[in-house]
């Protein structure tokens, strides 16, 4: 069994700053990637970063130069510092990562969080 947890989410003001972080946890063997999605009430769940084992990182346009997704795989930790904060980025927060467990006999798998909720004020 894997398990991702998310961290840090909350209320901030506009202009603000919050920190999220996640961990994995369990059967965790290698990590190819983790990445941060959000999703806003009636909206889609949309990428926000992504950040793979080589260092390669995906911003989604809405979030770039404000956001930085930074990891360390050797203690199996994404986090996301966001800055420069909008009420549009109001949403809930999930971490993704692809997870290899170690068995031969099985790909990586895409695992998720619960989730954590950050609210912008105006």
């Amino acid at each position: 069994q894997v398990q991702l947890v998310e961290s840090g989410g909350g209320l901030a003001q506009a202009g603000g700053s919050l920190r999220l972080s996640c961990v994995a946890s369990g059967a965790v063997a290698s990590i190819s990637a983790m990445a941060w999605y959000r999703q806003a009430p009636g909206n889609q769940r949309e990428l926000v970063a992504r950040l793979t084992d080589v260092g390669a990182v995906t911003y989604s346009d809405s979030v770039k130069g404000r956001f930085t997704i930074a990891g360390d795989y050797a203690k199996n930790t994404v986090t996301l510092q966001m800055s420069g904060l909008k009420p549009e980025d109001t949403a809930v927060y999930y971490c993704n990562a692809d997870i290899w467990t170690g068995d031969t006999y099985q790909i990586p798998q895409t695992h998720w969080g619960q989730g954590t909720q950050v609210s912008v004020s105006s």
